[in-house]
């Protein structure tokens, strides 16, 4: 029996708008297909025509077209029309297309792509190549003198209310019930099971009510790049739960972050524990409730600190679905706002259970919310349960990160939303879903996409929304809070995202920052006679120095004449620490380009005087930094110029440096696999577009992490940050190349100073 070729042509025009040209022709039109599915198909390339001869055409006798043949017999043989889409499959994995008797193709095409339905079995194996999980490794709270990122969207995190007590939980779950109550006492569900998730030390077991939390938590979002919170509200016919934090919020003007109000407008239930039909408050809809909910919302909308796209308020909604007709109540809203001196107020709404384009509720713009609404592959049967009465779901979180590699576009106005990670253990026990493999490095690489994404469709920055799952869901797994196994990796992971999308920084000053790190005097002095070679090259010295000689070192930069700015660091973490102190300064004045050199002995070879002169021959010399910044100026993807012969691959000398690069490299969102791939300066003598770095700068690493010296020749974290220079670069998408003419991609893989 043939599937009908049929389709709601109203609807699906509806969802396409405008978007629909027609390209040049290289299919054939099937005769019983209309012109809009088939300027689709072409548009999207969803049919592959000479994948599907290859495939098919000895097998099934094809001889006439092949586009029409699969229409007509492929659901019926079972066949597919390129690699991306499995027939069978979309039509096992989704009753309401198999049920309706839509040809599953043609639904895809139409509405299904749209809607990021996935089109055939998810390959596990590929993911887990694509995408390797760091070990657990606690990350450290940046430095509080760290400057405050720039932001390249406007990342804004669901916030949680339910962390103190409230008569109504103390009578339903019993005195004293918080959030903690189920969050403390998870058990893990099986090996490897990362339960229970236990609070930094920082915030730890806080209580809401309390707005010296409140305070800190603002100045964990602030440091870390978070735009402002989306706090849940939670009213039912006028009475309110858990509403003290926000109120205490809206009270107190020096908590200074913006903020939103979220609906979460569904019945309370003792669905924790599983009995969904149980309900402890329930919702009541009226047009006299959607008037009094706005009018009593009113006095957050109106707050200065309150988040407006475009000047109008941001309200948003959870369960649009819920309302009798969210359109009327829309319109309720818009009007009363409108009476009262609000003005016009923009209308959101969260897609949790569906994804509805928001014009059909009378609204603005919809919020993607995973792990909701997506369809991970299910990998429990990988697992050995530790309980016979496991009953648990495991899906595979990668498959969200992989998705955001290929956003599809929706007909209209969509926010991203990202998700650090999810487990409902603690309030599910062991009937929760579990999503495996989550880790701070796809979270920031997930991030990344979707601030990528936001950034290419929409112009206007005050639209540039990414929302959070979430600040503070501790009894989902879902937090962005420190913890004490990963500590502020999550909260790093949101900084980098933003500072590796970035795309460009204030340049305020012209010229070249030279940064030396002047440990031997004899030697600084050599490179203060270099520079003194230089003529008509604007240029300005930083230096660091340890505390014993910066009274020398004064005087000669006193006496070059030069601009300079000195710093005094203590002796330790070699010319990398130092440099990390003082490129903060660097910054501030508006450098796009920099020379790093030091004064390199490396006594411990009788060739260190041959390696150092080397270096300096081909960085301390006129027309060296002439080209240098020439080819910054005209190479757009240059990040780091190393000299001639000295670049080499990452495997040199690889094994003692090896854990901690990699262990950073993921702080990077680079994998192992890509750092692999990479070369390095020997040396850390290079020039360097000051963008190139930034990720490094953004690192938290204390001077405290640093080995104290002891004259080590390999194996110490400022011999890993040197590698970790180059992956920097690449984090930010620039190149690590060489200054040689005529060989600027080639590496030295016998590199003679480390023999």
């Amino acid at each position: 029996m043939h599937r009908q070729i049929f389709f709601n042509l109203q609807l699906a025009r509806k969802k396409q708008g405008s978007a629909v040209k027609l390209n040049a022709l290289k299919l054939k039109k099937p005769e019983n297909v209309e012109d809009f599915y088939f300027e689709l198909i072409q548009e999207g390339n969803f049919f592959d025509q000479d994948w599907y001869l290859a495939q098919h055409k000895d097998t099934h006798q094809i001889t006439g077209n092949p586009l029409a043949h699969y229409l007509e017999h492929g659901v019926e043989l079972s066949l597919n029309p390129s690699p991306d889409f499995d027939t069978a499959y979309y039509l096992s994995k989704y009753k309401d297309v198999a049920t309706s008797g839509k040809h599953p193709f043609l639904h895809y095409v139409c509405q299904g792509h749209r809607e990021g339905r996935p089109a055939k079995p998810f390959d596990a194996h590929s993911i887990l190549d694509a995408y390797e999980v760091e070990e657990a490794c606690y990350v450290p709270r940046l430095a509080a003198d760290a400057p405050p990122v720039a932001k390249a969207a406007r990342v804004i995190a669901f916030y949680l209310p339910q962390f103190h007590p409230i008569p109504e939980n103390d009578g339903w779950w019993g005195k004293g019930f918080t959030e903690w109550t189920n969050v403390k006492p998870a058990k893990p569900q099986f090996d490897g099971h990362y339960q229970p998730h236990v609070p930094d030390n920082l915030l730890g077991y806080y209580d809401l009510s309390d707005t010296g939390v409140m305070r800190k938590q603002i100045e964990l979002a602030k440091q870390y790049g978070i735009e402002g919170f989306c706090f849940y509200t939670y009213w039912f016919t006028g009475h309110r739960l858990l509403e003290t934090p926000v109120d205490n919020y809206l009270a107190d003007p020096s908590l200074d972050l913006p903020f939103c109000i979220c609906w979460a407008n569904e019945n309370w239930s003792r669905r924790w524990d599983g009995l969904e039909k149980d309900i402890l408050i329930e919702q009541h809809y009226s047009s006299d409730d959607d008037v009094n909910f706005i009018a009593h919302m009113s006095k957050y909308l109106r707050d200065p600190r309150y988040i407006r796209i475009n000047g109008r308020p941001l309200l948003v909604v959870y369960r649009p679905n819920l309302f009798p007709s969210m359109k009327d109540t829309a319109v309720r809203w818009r009007d009363w706002c409108r009476n009262n001196n609000l003005g016009e107020i923009y209308i959101a709404y969260v897609q949790s259970f569906e994804n509805r384009d928001p014009a059909d509720y009378g609204l603005d713009a919809a919020i993607e919310f995973p792990p909701n609404n997506t369809s991970p592959p299910n990998i429990t049967h990988s697992i050995t349960p530790a309980n016979d009465d496991f009953a648990a779901k495991v899906y595979d979180w990668r498959a969200l990160v992989e998705n955001s590699k290929g956003y599809k576009r929706q007909g209209y106005k969509l926010f991203r939303g990202v998700n650090p990670s999810w487990d409902n253990t603690a309030r599910r026990k062991n009937k929760g879903s579990i999503l495996l493999h989550s880790s701070p490095c796809g979270y920031q690489e997930w991030l990344y996409n979707a601030i990528a994404d936001t950034q290419q469709r929409f112009t206007e920055p005050d639209e540039r929304l990414v929302f959070i799952n979430a600040w503070n869901e501790w009894a989902e797994g879902a937090h962005l809070e420190p913890d004490q196994r990963y500590g502020y990796a999550h909260l790093e992971a949101t900084r980098m995202a933003q500072v590796r999308q970035l795309t460009s920084a204030p340049i305020t000053t012209s010229g070249l920052a030279i940064v030396i790190h002047a440990f031997y005097i004899e030697i600084f002095s050599e490179i203060i006679e270099k520079l003194h070679e230089i003529k008509n090259l604007s240029f300005k010295l930083f230096v660091t120095t340890p505390h014993a000689q910066s009274a020398e070192v004064e005087m000669i930069l006193q006496s070059s004449s030069f601009p300079y700015l000195l710093l005094t660091v203590n002796n330790r973490g070699r010319d990398v620490l130092p440099f990390l102190k003082i490129a903060g300064k660097v910054e501030q004045e508006g450098y796009a380009y920099i020379l790093k050199i030091h004064t390199k002995k490396s006594r411990h070879r009788e060739d260190g005087d041959i390696w150092r002169h080397d270096l300096y021959n081909k960085l301390l010399d006129e027309n060296s930094i002439r080209m240098a910044l020439k080819r910054f100026d005209s190479e757009a993807n240059l990040g780091v110029l190393g000299p001639s012969g000295h670049i080499v691959p990452m495997n040199v000398y690889w094994g003692s440096n090896a854990p901690t690069v990699v262990s950073i490299g993921y702080r990077l969102g680079q994998v192992p696999a890509k750092i692999k791939r990479l070369d390095f300066v020997a040396g850390t003598m290079f020039f360097a577009r000051m963008q190139a770095l930034r990720p490094l700068f953004n690192l938290a690493i204390n001077e405290e992490d640093f080995e104290a010296e002891a004259g080590q020749i390999d194996g110490t974290l400022a011999h890993a940050l040197e590698r970790i220079i180059s992956i920097s670069c690449s984090s930010q998408g620039f190149e690590l190349v060489n200054s040689g003419i005529n060989d600027k991609k080639s590496n030295n893989t016998n590199y003679a100073f480390v023999q």
